[in-house]
């Protein structure tokens, strides 16, 4: 069994006589079941700016076992990339603000969507203080629905969900569209050199979950 699965039915999920045939026989089953519950009985929380206004390393780890809302899908966050300030030359910001980047510069907590090879939406989220450009690539998606589909690369995930440029700048701490959750979940994760970038390839700030 996937060990993010384990750690919902341990922490969520009771075991009184009736139901532990059903709960240990079909976890997956009972688990997407429950997912929108949590929504509705609020143990999902969206995640606040206060979260996103932190080091970026630190939101890109912590960002792993959360969950991207984005209108009716809902998926667990399984991998993210980190892109921090003026000295990172991978960065969009590296060369200053542009009408494309100003968005990095302002508050955490939005939506900075773009385009690459003319064809794949990229979603990141902006992090740390006004007027230092950071954010999170958002890289793997496991779906909360019936297929279960790992979304494994950021064009797979906004392609599946639908999300495009028309994205671009949302408040992920005020929208009711798109956001993250929060329900009190963590996954074991390892860090590996970013990937799909020439310059800065060093750095250890990809950071993806053992599922």
């Amino acid at each position: 069994m996937e060990l993010w699965l384990k750690q919902i039915r341990a922490q969520y999920i009771p075991r009184p006589p009736y139901a532990a045939v059903f709960i240990y026989s079909h976890p997956v089953r009972l688990y997407k079941i429950l997912l929108p519950f949590f929504v509705t009985l609020k143990i999902m929380k969206k995640l606040k700016r206060a979260f996103f206004n932190r080091p970026t390393l630190l939101v890109a780890e912590e960002l792993l076992g959360k969950v991207l809302v984005f209108k009716n899908h809902q998926g667990i966050i399984t991998e993210t990339e980190a892109y921090i300030g003026f000295d990172d030359p991978a960065s969009h910001a590296y060369r200053g603000e542009t009408p494309r980047t100003k968005i990095m510069f302002g508050k955490a907590g939005f939506s900075y969507v773009y385009l690459i090879y003319g064809m794949y939406h990229c979603l990141n989220i902006i992090t740390e203080k006004e007027g230092f450009p950071a954010g999170v690539l958002i890289r793997g998606l496991k779906l909360l629905d019936k297929t279960g589909t790992h979304l494994d690369g950021p064009g797979k995930i906004c392609r599946h969900l639908g999300i495009t440029k028309a994205h671009y700048g949302i408040d992920l701490a005020t929208s009711s569209e798109l956001y993250v959750g929060c329900i009190n979940h963590s996954l074991q994760f390892n860090t590996t050199p970013r990937i799909g970038i020439k310059v800065a390839v060093d750095k250890p700030w990809r950071f993806i979950a053992k599922i």
